[in-house]
């Protein structure tokens, strides 16, 4: 029996200790605790990664702290656009959405796409035509409304430019995508992440979230890899592949693979974020080159952590 791990992520970015309340502290820490014992339940009962890193990632879509599902943030039109990925390190099996409407949970979209259809990405409109067809919840405009999302929406239509919620301006400003990885007692692991994108984006644009290799990866004989962050470094670098092929063409372990990418080729390119992994050994890194990462992790050997800060 292999030593069963799991991590899971809410965001990185400008993260300070001075303009956080000891409240919201709390509150944020306590939703990635909820989260965390989620999918760490699953593995405990002798589940799979895949349905671990599924259970965290809906637990976090549920409530409004941070950017992914009933907390997305608002596109240039008003609307939430949300993307997702899931992907299996057994079998290599993935499924994705991206820029999908009114669907309470995308990770769950993203996994009947990998278990009901031939395909990997399914994108808008026929994603969603996708979920009527396989029972997938949607839920009304108003599940996703958040007067602060949208005073931050205002915030950067004022400015003219899209903007990471992690950079908004605004004192009381919630933070980021969310993902989870996991590695059971059979030494599976699996990978899963879902964002609402950036406030104010237009022309249907997609971030690294969906994109498998970029910021979602998972494969037994490595690792498993969900990114964070600003989305258009992350695809260029094809991120979260990259900490896989330091692992297997360079033999680098888990933690320095991450670290090479995290703190060296991410900021080559300008790329502000981070990831969680973990490989098949139930070995754990959380990586991150910004002020702060929302980030928690739980393993079989007793260890536990969650974390705001530097």
């Amino acid at each position: 029996m292999s030593k069963f791990t799991i991590l899971i992520h809410g965001g990185a970015g400008t993260i300070l200790k001075s303009e956080i309340t000891a409240k919201q502290e709390a509150n944020y820490k306590n939703a990635l605790e909820v989260a965390l014992a989620c999918g760490y339940l699953v593995l405990e009962n002798g589940g799979s990664a895949l349905d671990a890193v599924r259970a965290a990632v809906v637990s976090l879509e549920d409530i409004d702290l941070f950017n992914a599902g009933k907390g997305s943030v608002f596109a240039s039109d008003g609307s939430q656009e949300m993307d997702a990925a899931i992907m299996d390190g057994k079998t290599l099996d993935a499924g994705a959405v991206a820029a999908v409407r009114n669907i309470r949970n995308p990770i769950e979209l993203a996994f009947a796409v990998m278990t009901q259809s031939d395909h990997v990405l399914l994108n808008g409109r026929g994603a969603e035509d996708f979920a009527r067809v396989h029972n997938i919840k949607s839920e009304p405009d108003d599940y996703f409304f958040s007067a602060l999302r949208l005073a931050q929406l205002k915030q950067a239509q004022q400015k003219g430019e899209m903007m990471l919620d992690h950079r908004s301006l605004n004192p009381n400003k919630k933070f980021g995508t969310v993902g989870a990885v996991a590695c059971d007692v059979e030494g599976n692991i699996a990978a899963a992440t879902s964002t609402g994108g950036m406030t104010n984006k237009k022309w249907g644009r997609v971030g690294d979230s969906p994109i498998i290799g970029a910021g979602t990866y998972a494969n037994n004989r490595t690792c498993a890899i969900s990114c964070t962050g600003h989305g258009e470094p992350f695809i260029r670098a094809v991120t979260a592949y990259d900490v896989s092929c330091l692992m297997e063409y360079k033999n680098l372990s888990l933690h320095d693979a991450m670290d090479k990418v995290v703190h060296d080729k991410l900021l080559k390119l300008d790329g502000e974020g981070g990831m969680i992994g973990v490989d098949a050994k139930g070995n754990a890194a959380m990586m991150f080159n910004s002020e702060g990462m929302y980030r928690a992790m739980k393993n079989s050997e007793g260890e536990m952590e969650i974390n705001i800060y530097k």
